[in-house]
């Protein structure tokens, strides 16, 4: 293994949702650096139709966080309150994680910058495979830059309102929100269940074994 390679699944390993950002501004060198990396994934057919809305503007934050904001409170913390920890997370880390989101949507408009992944076209079927590996590719720049960022995708609740407070024009729909900045937490490996529960080696249900 090289130690490039290295870098790369250490990178992966460590990627967390940093949803605690401090409010210094990220140096436009290191977002042009980011958005190339999102230029380098895959598309279907090769066509790049997406374009990436970079935000700084602090009344657009607060005009569109505002319907993020309400989709956290109304819609998705009762549900997340009510549910079990997912695979691999203990009920404290699970307390954590709602913390965690709760003051993003509480502050979601304090991140320095926000990078909007769109799409061209109707929503449909399939074209989420033509953006998120984009997404996937950024989120990791990210990381490997020292940046703190999270995928998030609340805002869709409110859809129209809050594409129309970014100037979205109908042509185009949004994909997520990527606030990023400066972590205030650290980095660290991420939780998930074991392969042996999610990888199946031939036929369904017969647990992958690592060599």
């Amino acid at each position: 293994m090289t130690a490039a390679e290295f870098d790369l699944f250490e990178i992966m390993r460590t990627t967390r949702s940093m949803r605690r950002l401090k409010s210094d501004p990220v140096p436009t060198a290191l977002l042009s650096k980011i958005l190339e990396s999102g230029t380098f994934a895959a598309s279907g057919g090769n066509m790049q139709s997406w374009r990436f809305l970079v935000i700084r503007d602090r009344a657009i934050k607060e005009s569109a966080g505002a319907f993020y904001r309400k989709a956290w409170h109304e819609v998705v913390a009762p549900r997340y309150r009510s549910s079990k920890p997912a695979p691999g997370v203990t009920p404290e880390g699970f307390a954590r994680m709602l913390a965690a989101a709760e003051y993003l949507a509480d502050h979601i408009h304090e991140a320095p910058v926000w990078i909007v992944p769109c799409l061209a076209g109707p929503r449909q079927p399939g074209s989420g495979a033509s953006i998120f590996p984009a997404v996937q590719n950024m989120l990791l720049a990210a990381r490997a830059l020292g940046l703190g960022a999270t995928l998030t995708t609340l805002h869709l609740i409110h859809e129209g309102e809050a594409e129309a407070a970014m100037g979205i024009p109908d042509s185009h729909h949004s994909y997520a929100i990527l606030p990023i900045g400066c972590p205030l937490g650290k980095f660290g490996p991420v939780r998930r269940a074991p392969l042996t529960d999610v990888a199946y080696d031939d036929r369904w249900g017969r647990s992958w074994q690592t060599a």
